[in-house]
């Protein structure tokens, strides 16, 4: 993978990232992380915003631009819109509610194998992550004492999500329907909404 993808992957999975930091992780000195971060900035993949520092000069931290996501897979937008326009045209609004309820039970089918032999909450929710970056999704897990995130970094479907948010509440009921039996989940951040992802928080049961 070329350096330029490198950091626009990175910086689409961590969000706001230092020159220094990319550096580091891609063992490359700040310099040349600069270069590469000038010629994205030339054109129009990312930006800057400078941060004050509590001694010294302000930290420079680079982000990702709105443009930016016709670099990744996006699953054929317009032709998704259109199918979706004409689902709606032809067979009406329960038509498409048809569609989606359809797309969830398929859905709920595939990922309950997946989780099939799974039983913690933390082994439900890796396996999950797998099956959904396999889909596009760029999923990762944290955990932060003991909640959990299921952290989504990109949206294949955001076309369809945003003509039709019923997308994103059927997804979000999925995971609750398969967490149920060990776990609480809420979507805290949103793509949709403006959001550089989509958090979901994972709080086990007592």
């Amino acid at each position: 993978m070329k350096t330029h993808n490198k950091i626009l992957h990175m910086l689409k999975s961590q969000g706001a990232l230092t020159a220094k930091t990319l550096a580091n992780e891609l063992q490359l000195t700040t310099m040349a992380v600069r270069q590469h971060m000038q010629a994205l900035e030339q054109s129009g993949d990312v930006d800057f915003k400078d941060e004050k520092a509590p001694r010294g000069r302000p930290t420079r931290y680079w982000s990702l631009t709105e443009q930016s996501n016709e670099l990744f897979d996006d699953r054929h937008d317009e032709l998704t819109v259109q199918l979706l326009d004409s689902v709606i045209a032809i067979f009406g609004d329960d038509g498409l509610e048809k569609l989606i309820s359809h797309r969830e039970s398929t859905a709920l089918v595939n990922y309950r194998l997946a989780l099939a032999d799974k039983y913690s909450v933390e082994e439900k929710l890796t396996a999950l992550a797998k099956v959904r970056s396999d889909e596009g999704y760029m999923a990762t897990v944290e955990q932060d004492g003991d909640i959990y995130w299921l952290l989504e970094n990109h949206c294949p479907i955001c076309a369809a999500a945003s003509k039709c948010q019923n997308f994103c509440r059927s997804e979000l009921q999925i995971f609750q329907t398969l967490l149920q039996e060990v776990a609480t989940i809420s979507r805290e951040e949103h793509i949709v909404e403006g959001s550089r992802r989509c958090a979901y928080k994972v709080t086990p049961l007592k």
